[in-house]
């Protein structure tokens, strides 16, 4: 089958999707398939692109490893002989057409807020996941989280305040009980997300996370254990439950090795297991979520647990969860990228 893992991207996130999207065209490989790894924002500036599939070539062997810090998207841009001008680089579309399938690897927006999603259908490509709809209503944590409330699923109590109004000297400060949460709306990841102890940190975390996109949420604090929760085509694999050895758990604890203690299947009752696995599928259900996602949640002390967001393209890194997840049930890192190929191509016999 001839596959297009399409990573990078202009996000916050383009180092993890690069990592992705190297570790899923690797098992690809192993798998005998015909892959190639494209970055989506790069492209292939060949003129012999149309034959990239019977190019001999490890597509991933330029793929360093998931720096501490975000990506310098000046320099990256500086390597593009257009000037950058679009998301997608050289290429990029006719290579995909040519694919049986186009495995998603992106992280963040563009790419997992449902745009790349709607040019592909337009342009009748095939490709894993979501569809638009819900990669754009998952993306947006402010519509995703009045969805959760509408539907009965917990989630912690917030508002939403645009760059806008920020602007205009409403910061909203009275609603907000410390200690509180404040991040992007559309963030991923854990870039942009601060914790707040008083007004000034309020105010300079409102600056910071301004600085990334012209939404932010504000919400409470929950103060309890995280978990995660992966569905494959509508059911729920195994919990894991992530503890960072040291604050919570943020792009740092997400991406280096060792900065956190995973546990699956995680150490719940039966009871509670199944009501988180139960919400879990809910959300997959009530954001229109198709293929695969991941929902994240936090536990207190009294039992009572909380969805933050649902993940339309989690990682598949070697410090992923979701591998972590399916492996609990005897299902490999292969193994799951085939089945993550098999369900979306169900998408296109409904």
């Amino acid at each position: 089958m001839k596959i297009v893992v399409l990573a990078g991207g202009t996000s916050t996130e383009r180092d993890v999707s690069l990592a992705t999207g190297a570790m899923i065209y690797q098992a690809f490989k192993n798998s005998g398939h015909n892959a190639v790894l494209l970055d989506a924002y790069l492209g292939y500036e060949e003129n012999d692109f149309k034959e990239i599939f019977s190019i001999e070539k490890d597509w991933a062997e330029a793929i360093g490893a998931i720096s501490r810090e975000t990506p310098d998207m000046e320099k990256i841009r500086a390597q593009r002989k257009d000037g950058g001008v679009g998301f997608f680089g050289p290429h990029v579309m006719d290579i995909c057409a040519m694919a049986d399938m186009v495995f998603l690897a992106l992280h963040g927006a563009p790419g997992e807020d449902g745009t790349v999603q709607a040019a592909f259908d337009l342009a009748g490509i095939r490709y894993t996941g979501s569809g638009y709809l819900g990669a754009a209503v998952a993306m947006d944590k402010s519509l995703s989280k009045e969805l959760f409330r509408q539907n009965g699923i917990p989630t912690p109590e917030g508002f939403s305040l645009w760059k806008e109004q920020f602007e205009k000297g409403e910061d909203r400060m009275e609603e907000v009980p410390f200690p509180a949460v404040v991040k992007t709306c559309r963030g991923g990841s854990s870039v942009g997300v601060y914790m707040v102890n008083s007004k000034e940190e309020y105010l300079e975390a409102l600056h910071k996370a301004f600085s990334y996109e012209n939404q932010v949420i504000v919400e409470q604090y929950i103060k309890g254990r995280e978990f995660s929760v992966g569905v494959l085509e509508g059911k729920a694999l195994p919990i894991i439950e992530i503890a960072p050895l040291e604050g919570f758990y943020d792009y740092k604890n997400k991406y280096q090795a060792g900065s956190a203690v995973e546990t699956c299947p995680a150490d719940l009752s039966e009871e509670l297991t199944k009501s988180m696995q139960k919400a879990a599928e809910h959300v997959f259900s009530v954001l229109r979520l198709k293929v695969y996602a991941r929902m994240d949640f936090l536990l207190q002390e009294d039992g009572s647990f909380f969805c933050l967001e649902a993940n339309t393209l989690p990682g598949m890194t070697k410090t992923s969860l979701l591998p972590q997840e399916a492996a609990a049930v005897g299902m490999d890192f292969e193994t799951l990228c085939e089945k993550i190929i098999e369900i979306s191509f169900k998408k296109y016999n409904e």
